[in-house]
């Protein structure tokens, strides 16, 4: 009798694949344990085990296993059917989902391992130089990766090298799978059993009374040992008595000390818990009862409160309640950013019950939370992270908290899956039959609609915590303050004089532009030539510190020009301004002051946040410019004054969410302002006033801006009236995209029946040499979503199998906003 498993290999593939496997391991393999697997010609792969079954393939025949990897699952059923919704929902293969979701540690991939033929004669007269070179080096080691050959002969490409050694029977070439998952394993000492007794140690004593160094070395090994009940490692020895490593060392070689390694956790947050008693003020009170009581009726409840109300203690009461439970809490944020503030809050009240999961983590740290959490460990029971914490096997996950859920960065654009972290929690606290809460100052229109119609539940939270008051929001006119001469640079005197009397008070500033970089354009000012990408069709935007012309869309980089490539005139400036020319014109301004700068350029590196917010909290910077990195429920109690340096190049983005997301940024930033007992203030400048956006700003006036652009949406049918797919097609050359896009588009509009747009080009229509077409597809509510998403995508299959389109890559985008 034949037996068989079901798998999915980490591959764009539309379908999974089936293995023969031995009846001793039809009876050990189980759902979710991973199995190494041959898949074409030689290349072996980690595949997760889906079903086991005795149906034999009828395409194909079935090949063995290479080998079962884990003992135990390491994928849930949950997982399983939430990643089943996912690559549904979001039109995706479960394979780039399982790639996705699992931390690239656990995703083992064989490498070409090269070896030298035994009992092969060979004839080194018959070698060139390069083949000679690997022959020796396969001498003095038995394997050799192709990087190492690589090194070795010093060219990129090196298979004709290898081809050629192997028809020579020089080498031989196989795949080899290992893991890369290593746990950290500390050195720890101990006495040896031979001197627990005491009258040997007092014999021990005598006989090393010369020896001062070592002598010293145990009385602090002993001092160590009674003032902890925890082992004595290396590292705590050595800092304790400042003696080096060769003074241990020495001692272990007499056999008086032992040594012995313990696996530790790569990350602790025991050392941050302090016995603190959260004291909630009477409206967080009310708020949180009337939470609890609404997640009695619904699964998903909204908290909407103002910006500094204090959801973040709101929260910590929550997840209390949910730990009392024994239940598992996972905490999303839209930024790495953002939790290295939350990091340092929770761990103040829950200690080493928190643990982070970010892309910032190595994969030896994300392996751990891993399976932590899949152990359902006291050391993961509130889990921390971006979108990504989302695919964490949790065994008993009680709670889903999104904070600021109007964010955008929550929705994954490349590669696929292109989910949104918003609503596959949802889908996941479902299937866990747990709860959610949303929270934001400004919720996202779609959720607010949720909320209108009954389908969510609400909660308000209108006031500030404490003694603190919503900041006053000053309009500064630019048409004005240029036209009267009050302007220094992008600098109106308004809110230079306003710098200055906030930092005479021993006040913070945050000033808040969203482009980072010097400047978006250098142009030439005799022909009005702009460098542009040689791969995109952007103009590339000026870096003043590194002196360079960069492409923020590929990468692409050239040295700042002397002259114009177009006329050779020297006389070059730049239009627009971005975070490093603000940065530049304050050191002008007030060179005494301590100024930083948060954006992509400065945040490089696990901890290129941290230190950065710590600096800032610390109050070692007296002014903070940054990009939407500062709008995000970053709190800092001695900033008084936040300066909006233009509020209208947000709301002129040429997108249907334009003014949502113009609302929601400039409140968040305004909201960074008065946080303490001090009133803050918040300066907007900005070239139209009157724009109804900026006045409901000023207002903060949410619900005003809700109704607005929820009618304007019903109109020109757009969510939440309306469910998006867009349909991205790339290729090489215009004329075929173009074609392919318009056969696309066709045969949308035939077989749909439903409002098509396009295909157009996007606003930047060529990115890494490859240029775009979109077509956007409006799905009204009534409509079924999943037969229309089934014919979209036989549109698209049959599409792919046109000889002359099979190149143009396509890309299906989901609710992509």
């Amino acid at each position: 009798m034949n037996y068989y498993i079901e798998v999915i290999i980490p591959l764009s593939l539309p379908k999974t694949f089936t293995y023969r496997i031995s009846e001793a391991e039809f009876q050990y393999i189980q759902k979710g344990m991973r199995v190494a697997v041959p898949f074409g010609k030689n290349k072996i792969y980690t595949a997760l085990v889906l079903d086991l079954h005795q149906n034999a393939p009828t395409l194909y025949e079935a090949k063995e296993i290479h080998q079962i990897i884990d003992e135990t699952p390491i994928v849930r059923p949950e997982q399983l059917a939430h990643w089943d919704w996912i690559a549904s929902y979001y039109m995706c293969s479960l394979g780039e989902v399982y790639r996705c979701a699992m931390p690239s540690a656990l995703l083992l991939e064989s490498e070409t391992v090269i070896s030298s033929m035994p009992n092969t004669v060979v004839n080194q007269s018959d070698l060139t130089d390069d083949e000679f070179v690997v022959y020796e080096a396969l001498q003095n080691q038995a394997v050799l990766k192709i990087q190492d050959v690589v090194s070795i002969v010093h060219k990129k490409n090196v298979w004709p090298v290898l081809q050629s050694l192997i028809n020579k029977q020089v080498i031989g070439i196989h795949e080899e799978v290992a893991s890369t998952y290593k746990p950290k394993l500390t050195r720890y000492i101990r006495l040896s059993p031979t001197y627990q007794e005491q009258a040997n140690l007092i014999s021990l004593l005598d006989s090393i009374q010369r020896a001062v160094k070592q002598k010293e070395l145990l009385l602090h090994f002993f001092q160590l040992q009674a003032t902890s009940t925890q082992p004595v490692s290396v590292k705590q020895l050595i800092a304790s008595s400042g003696a080096s490593s060769a003074n241990i060392k020495s001692l272990i070689d007499k056999g008086i000390l032992e040594e012995f390694h313990l696996q530790t956790d790569r990350v602790s947050f025991s050392s941050n818990q302090k016995d603190i008693q959260l004291q909630l003020s009477a409206a967080q009170e009310l708020a949180l009862k009337a939470i609890q009581n609404e997640l009695t009726k619904h699964t998903v409840v909204l908290l909407h409160g103002i910006t500094g109300s204090g959801k973040t203690e709101v929260y910590i009461k929550l997840i209390d309640s949910y730990l009392i439970l024994d239940k598992q809490v996972v905490f999303l944020v839209p930024e790495i950013a953002l939790t290295t503030q939350l990091v340092s809050r929770l761990t103040t009240y829950f200690g080493n019950k928190v643990a982070v999961f970010h892309s910032k983590y190595s994969n030896n740290e994300r392996v751990e939370v891993w399976n932590q959490v899949l152990q359902n460990s006291p050391k993961a029971q509130i889990v921390i992270g971006a979108r990504s914490a989302l695919f964490l096997p949790f065994t008993a996950l009680g709670l889903v908290l999104i904070d600021e859920e109007h964010e955008q960065t929550f929705k994954q654009q490349d590669p696929a899956p292109r989910y949104h972290a918003r609503d596959a929690a949802i889908v996941l606290a479902t299937l866990h039959q747990a709860k959610v809460v949303l929270g934001s100052a400004t919720p996202s229109i779609e959720t607010y609609y949720n909320t209108e119609k009954g389908k969510y539940g609400k909660v308000l939270l209108s006031e500030r915590y404490g003694t603190a008051s919503l900041p006053d929001i000053e309009l500064i006119d630019l048409k004005d303050a240029y036209f009267r001469k009050k302007m220094k640079g992008h600098f109106s005197l308004q809110l230079i004089e306003a710098i200055t009397t906030a930092v005479g008070a021993g006040e913070q500033v945050i000033l808040f532009q969203n482009r980072r970089g010097f400047s978006p354009i250098l142009s030439c000012d005799t022909c009005g030539h702009v460098p542009h990408c040689i791969q995109c069709d952007v103009s590339l935007t000026f870096h003043k510190q590194k002196n360079q012309l960069r492409c923020h869309y590929c990468g692409y980089s050239m040295a700042n020009p002397s002259s114009c490539h177009a006329c050779s005139s020297a006389h070059l400036s730049t239009k627009g301004f971005g975070t490093e020319q603000i940065q530049q014109e304050l050191n002008v301004l007030f060179p005494d002051l301590k100024i930083g700068r948060m954006d992509q350029d400065t945040t490089g590196g696990k901890y290129g946040f941290e230190t950065l917010l710590d600096q800032f909290k610390n109050r070692e910077l007296n002014i903070l410019v940054g990009t939407q990195m500062l709008a995000k429920g970053l709190d800092f109690e001695h900033v008084s004054l936040v300066g909006i340096m233009n509020a209208d190049a947000l709301l002129y983005h040429p997108d249907f969410r334009a003014f949502e997301r113009s609302y929601q940024l400039l409140i968040q930033v305004a909201g960074r302002s008065g946080r303490s007992e001090r009133k803050g203030k918040v300066l907007i400048q900005t070239y139209t006033p009157n724009h109804p956006i900026i006045q409901q700003v000023c207002s903060n006036d949410y619900v005003g801006m809700y109704l607005e652009q929820s009618k304007e949406r019903q109109v020109f049918q757009y969510p939440p009236f309306y469910k998006l797919i867009k349909i991205t097609l790339k290729h090489r050359d215009y004329d075929t995209l173009k074609q392919g896009a318009m056969w696309m588009y066709q045969m949308a509009k035939q077989n749909l029946q439903l409002p098509v747009l396009g295909p157009e080009e996007p606003v930047i229509s060529r990115i890494r040499n490859e240029y775009l077409r979109v077509i956007l597809i409006k799905i009204p509510e009534k409509r079924s979503l999943l037969a229309t998403k089934k014919t979209v995508q036989k549109i698209v299959d049959s599409f792919e199998r046109i000889g002359q389109f099979k190149a143009i890559k396509v890309a299906l985008n989901v609710d992509h906003y």
